[in-house]
């Protein structure tokens, strides 16, 4: 039987009218976050394709040789390391927020500051004063001899020690932030019912901060299964580790796409556990607000909280900020920092700078349509566009590989392709950072510039990027530091003979050239240092308005 063609025409025709009444639906604000979104699942979207063309047979062997050891490795990796920025962030953030001593401000900032050393610059630093010639190798060996073996950093406790150090500094904000905030006649009450000042803590304190805890591990957590540097160096196999070996030394794509779907839901999976745990867990006061203020510390009690923090800022910063400017005074006087290096710093900076405008430019329709319409599909459409949260540089790029090479061949091996990446890879800080600030802008001031005649792009130009200004530079600048500290994506994809800082690191490194490598992880520091004082800066302002 056959079908009239004009009847095949005018369903084809409802169909395109359709679709055309949906986009004038969305409005141009609405098919921009479409289009965006779109765009940055395509390496999703590859990794899953690759994976399901994995034969039975294939999926079989994996499980065998691979995923049972990798599963343990990460999972109690990410487990011990959690612990760890549990300690050291919960235990200085108390300090911190609840006793007045001198130094406080300084305090403060040498918790944080560990963020601007990336997690391999760590690594590095730590095994070389490890060794029986470096600082702590020595310190050592003065201390115990010869008896006692130097401790060695390439086991699971090296690589926790060395992400933990890293990364406790999320946990140290937001659980200073969130007892900054807590409530004193909740603590009042308890301690008039007999509780002592521990049972304070453990019975009140702690669970009123669960969700700031549960936040912060979250981040940490997933900094662990996606992080690469540190592992890499310290030869620690997890999933990020094995994908990389899979495809730069086997050349096995659909082997690193399957391992890459098991890291990609494993990441899945823990956040939202986290989000629907943390929702159950909220918290309520029909009392008025009343802040508690920081007991002033006594000499002793000072004396002890600057051994604890002198401690964990010395190991966390002080040290590896003294082998970087001491290893680049030594290149810098031997003449070892050529023109070779600032070419290295110029290839950072454009990647970064190329990178954070447009992730900005396509965060921006996401965020504003988000902060507008508040429906289902708008937060889905947000949701949808912080997948590069998890997934891992590595990941990322195998999918931005198989996309190019299926799609777009004459694209791959250039510079576009590793900006691609980066941009997926830091969307969602972008979107979060603008979404945040569009939260503030009322729109009756919008509402008052369309009744004066103000056009659309008008009423953007002048009053909300004006008004949300700050926002757009805080994300700007958040995504230039992480895009020019990023190693793995920029291993895999960057052109050849186009090196950055991170790998030059890298490869320097491997070849314990430390008079080359000290100065590129000094110069990412610097580079990272405008946003430490950016989040310091908002930070202190929220702190003030509560």
């Amino acid at each position: 039987m056959s079908i009239p063609l004009a009847s095949t025409a005018d369903t084809e025709l409802n169909i395109i009218q359709r679709l055309l009444n949906n986009v004038r639906q969305l409005g141009s604000l609405g098919f921009f976050s479409v289009l965006v979104v779109l765009v940055a699942i395509i390496p999703l979207l590859f990794i899953i394709q690759n994976s399901l063309e994995l034969s039975t047979e294939k999926w079989l062997g994996l499980w065998s040789a691979r995923l049972p050891g990798l599963l343990w490795n990460t999972l109690s990796l990410a487990t011990l390391v959690a612990l760890g920025c549990f300690i050291l962030g919960v235990s200085s953030a108390w300090l911190i927020a609840r006793r007045d001593f001198a130094g406080k401000k300084l305090a403060t900032w040498l918790m944080v500051l560990p963020l601007a050393i990336p997690t391999y610059v760590f690594a590095h630093i730590y095994t070389i004063m490890l060794d029986s010639d470096g600082w702590l190798g020595q310190v050592w060996l003065s201390l115990f001899g010869d008896t006692t073996a130097i401790p060695d950093l390439y086991n699971i406790g090296g690589v926790t020690l060395v992400l933990s150090l890293a990364g406790f500094s999320y946990v140290f904000l937001l659980v200073k932030g969130a007892l900054l905030r807590g409530n004193r006649s909740l603590e009042e009450a308890a301690r008039i019912q007999g509780a002592s000042p521990a049972q304070v803590f453990w019975r009140v304190n702690l669970p009123l901060l669960r969700p700031a805890i549960a936040a912060s591990l979250a981040m940490v957590v997933l900094h662990v299964l996606s992080d690469f540097g540190a592992v890499s160096m310290l030869r620690f196999q997890t999933f990020t580790l094995s994908i990389y070996l899979q495809m730069s030394g086997r050349f096995d794509y659909q082997a690193a796409a399957g391992l890459s779907l098991v890291l990609v839901l494993l990441s899945l999976t823990f956040l939202v556990m986290e989000r629907f745990f943390r929702h159950r867990q909220r918290y309520y006061s029909n009392a008025q607000s009343s802040f508690i203020k920081p007991q002033k510390a006594t000499f002793g009690q000072q004396l002890l909280i600057w051994i604890w923090l002198g401690l964990i800022s010395l190991f966390a910063f002080i040290l590896p900020l003294a082998w970087m400017i001491n290893w680049s005074w030594t290149s810098w006087t031997h003449a070892l920092i050529g023109e070779e290096f600032w070419v290295y710093v110029k290839n950072s900076m454009t990647v970064a700078f190329l990178s954070a405008t447009l992730a900005l430019i396509c965060a921006f329709p996401v965020a504003f349509y988000h902060a507008r319409k508040r429906s289902l599909f708008s937060n889905s459409l947000f949701n949808l566009s912080t997948v590069g949260f998890v997934i891992p540089g590595p990941v990322i790029a195998l999918g931005v590989i198989t996309f190019l090479t299926t799609q777009l061949p004459l694209l791959y091996g250039g510079l576009i392709a590793l900006i691609f990446a980066l941009v997926v890879r830091f969307l969602p800080l972008a979107s979060q950072a603008q979404e945040a600030a569009m939260q503030q802008l009322t729109p009756s001031i919008e509402q008052a510039g369309r009744i004066l005649g103000a056009g659309p792009i008008e009423n953007l130009r002048r009053i909300v990027l004006p008004m949300i200004s700050g926002g757009i530079a805080s994300a700007w600048v958040l995504v230039f530091i992480d895009a020019m500290k990023e190693l793995p994506a920029t291993l895999i994809l960057r052109p050849t003979g186009f090196d950055t800082l991170p790998v030059r690191i890298w490869i320097e490194a491997s070849e314990e050239m430390l008079e080359l490598a000290a100065p590129a992880a000094l110069m990412l520091v610097v580079g990272t240092l405008p946003a430490i004082w950016l989040m310091m800066r908002s930070d202190a302002k929220a702190n003030k308005q509560a």
